[in-house]
């Protein structure tokens, strides 16, 4: 037999132990090869979308390969361990410490090489129906499945070279064990580690900052803040898996009425031991779930979002300009004939606003005629205004701002043209989007709006006086192609062009909606798969640590059995031995997610007042349930070990 055909059927012997790594190597490969081909096709970039799709798949592909080779070096390890009995025999047998190495590179490569190839064939099976789901996505006439070089060669090399390195490298922190220590196998692991109180109190201390932190920028969307937010969670979950975890646990066992109670005086010392030994792991667990869950929950962020764009934006077209305005015309004759070529048919509303200054608040108005409005109004089938001289409205921004000034009262002096006015109400239903009308936007009688003869004064405020024309059509979202050259001579004079901005502003809902849709649509697509892989290899991080003390653990409860211990009692151990170990670090992570998503809410309220708890929750349901599924599946093969 040669040394070849040796470290082959080690693998295969190993298949067991190795079958795990496999898998998710694979899987990977298979996601890294699928976005490979997306990102060559020639096709990609004449989507909505245009390069950014190219940017989100090589940023995808990034990603995949820097944590899958996190991900390999931490299995290999955990494999490597497991083995370590098996190397000390070989090398007591008279193996060189060069002929072990070159060993584990061949096994390593022998299992790299299968995981390529397998992943390559399913990742170009299933790619014609990526490509599909991709088509739709960026809008696309076609996106053939198509036949290059290219994503097999930068699959095959990027992998190759990964695996390649991670052998190198776990060989290189494996070589120093001396002989007695690999005899042991795992139980070279039961080294006594300790904690530091103060340590302890720092971990504690750094998470419910982050967590303050998070509600402070939730309550006043100081968004500066959340830049510490990342590094104090990230040294706060690590300090509290090596120092604060032991230190309660060894207050617990302090306790001795609490302490010595059945399982509780084994489930206590074994926990106390897994959490000295499973630092690392427990971190590496956590933060990993922690980007998943963040994934996730962003992509459902934006689901809200879609859905509720319609409510947010009730107008299909909205053209805003300077009472001089050289542009006006040309372009609101334009827009009619372009949505009267297309078929669609619209309600035109057009709004002359002054702006005018409150003797209430010391601060701007945007002033709305009634009968203008009321135009708008019946083009939604709302209910319309019927004011007195000296009375006025409310125009709602946002559906908060229907609840803050429902009940408001407000008696003031539109101070330009000194006319008192008393607002008591608030239209009830949204109008306009909040885009287009500020946070201090009222209407008044048309009475009253005659006598507005003089615009604000103050030299800071642009536009004093403004018209507003307002498209209301019910089948928005077929308007995307309408407004093309108003789009693109808006994006040459948008900002500053000689000292002076843009006289026009123009909005297309249904063109901002398609891509919005593409961008989320794209966003689900890289995020679910690389949410996938951050969960399998969270999962998989504990099932590897499990297998590389399986044995160690079986010798124990052998003679856990020997002493009388029953199969009931047996599973009841096994459940307080892993349930830590699976659900700890996942709700660290999800605590952690659930104040980053406290955050978003905050922020989210004040830009476009959408609430992503329903969304939130259903995430982390999912998440759970996965969690318990796996739980219970490793449970049943870890138990059935146990008994052989």
């Amino acid at each position: 037999m040669t040394f070849r055909q040796f470290a082959y059927r080690n693998v295969v012997r190993n298949s067991r132990i190795y079958g795990a790594f496999f898998m998710a190597s694979f899987f990977s490969v298979a996601v890294f090869f699928i976005y490979s081909m997306l990102m060559f096709h020639p096709d990609i970039e004449q989507g909505i979308l245009g390069e950014a799709s190219l940017i989100g798949m090589v940023g995808a592909e990034i990603v995949l390969v820097l944590f899958t080779l996190f991900f390999l070096y931490y299995s290999m390890s955990a494999f490597l361990e497991a083995r370590s009995h098996e190397f000390a025999i070989l090398l007591h047998l008279g193996m060189e410490k060069r002929q072990m190495n070159k060993l584990v590179f061949l096994e390593t490569m022998i299992i790299g090489s299968g995981s390529i190839f397998v992943g390559i064939i399913f990742g170009f099976s299933f790619s014609k129906f990526f490509f599909m789901i991709v088509r739709e996505i960026l809008h696309l006439d076609d996106l053939p499945l198509y036949v290059s070089w290219e994503p097999f060669l930068l699959t095959i090399g990027v992998f190759t070279s990964a695996f390649v390195v991670i052998s190198f490298i776990s060989v290189y922190f494996t070589r120093e064990r001396k002989l007695r220590d690999l005899l042991k196998g795992s139980d070279y692991l039961n080294s006594v580690s300790t904690y530091s109180k103060t340590r302890a109190v720092f971990g504690i201390t750094l998470i419910l900052s982050t967590y303050v932190l998070s509600f402070i920028v939730a309550k006043t969307s100081l968004i500066e803040l959340s830049i510490l937010i990342p590094f104090l969670a990230t040294f706060g979950t690590y300090y509290f898996f090596s120092d604060s975890l032991p230190c309660f646990l060894d207050k617990a066992r302090g306790k001795r009425k609490f302490h010595w109670q059945r399982y509780r005086l084994l489930s206590l010392a074994e926990q106390t031991h897994i959490m000295m030994d499973n630092v690392k792991m427990f971190f590496v667990v956590t933060m990993v779930s922690t980007m998943a869950f963040l994934s996730v929950g962003a992509l459902a962020t934006m689901s809200s979002y879609t859905i509720n764009y319609d409510r947010l934006n009730p107008l299909g077209l909205v053209y805003k300009g300077d009472v001089d305005n050289p542009y006006e015309r040309n372009h609101i004759a334009s827009l009619r004939i372009e949505l009267e070529e297309k078929g669609l048919s619209y309600h035109l509303s057009r709004f002359v606003v002054i702006k005018q200054t409150s003797s209430y608040t010391h601060n701007e108005v945007e002033v709305f005629r009634e009968s203008d409005m009321n135009v708008l109004l019946s083009s939604y089938s709302y209910p319309l205004l019927d004011m007195a001289p000296g009375e006025a409205v409310f125009i709602p921004y946002s559906e908060e701002s229907l609840n803050k000034l429902k009940n408001k009262v407000v008696h003031t002096v539109l101070e330009e043209n000194s006319i008192p006015i008393t607002i008591d109400s608030v239209y009830p239903k949204i109008v306009f989007p909040g885009s287009i009308v500020s946070v201090n936007s009222i209407v008044i009688s048309d009475e009253d709006f005659v006598k507005l003869i003089k615009p604000i004064t103050d030299k800071n405020v642009d536009q004093p006086i403004y018209h507003l024309f307002t498209f209301y059509i019910p089948q928005w979202m077929e308007t995307k192609d309408i407004g093309k050259d108003i789009n693109t001579l808006e994006a040459a004079q948008y900002f500053y062009k000689k000292n002076k901005f843009s006289p026009f502003y123009f909005e297309n809902a249904g063109l901002n909606y398609s891509y919005i849709l593409a961008t989320y649509s794209l966003f689900t697509l890289v995020g679910v798969l690389v949410a996938t892989v951050f969960l399998l290899a969270a999962g998989s991080f504990v099932y590897f640590k499990l297998h590389a003390s399986l044995e160690r653990e079986k010798r124990k409860f052998d003679v856990l059995k020997r002493m009388g211990l029953t199969d009931t009692e047996l599973k009841k151990l096994v459940n307080r031995h892993l349930f830590p170990q699976f659900f700890l670090p996942w709700g660290v992570a999800m605590m952690h997610s659930l104040f980053a998503f406290l955050m978003v809410q905050g922020i989210l309220k004040d830009i476009a007042n959408i609430s992503i708890a329903k969304e939130v929750v259903l995430s982390f349901s999912f998440f759970v349930l996965i969690q318990v599924v796996y739980f219970y599946l490793i449970r049943w093969r870890y138990i059935s070990h146990i008994r052989s």
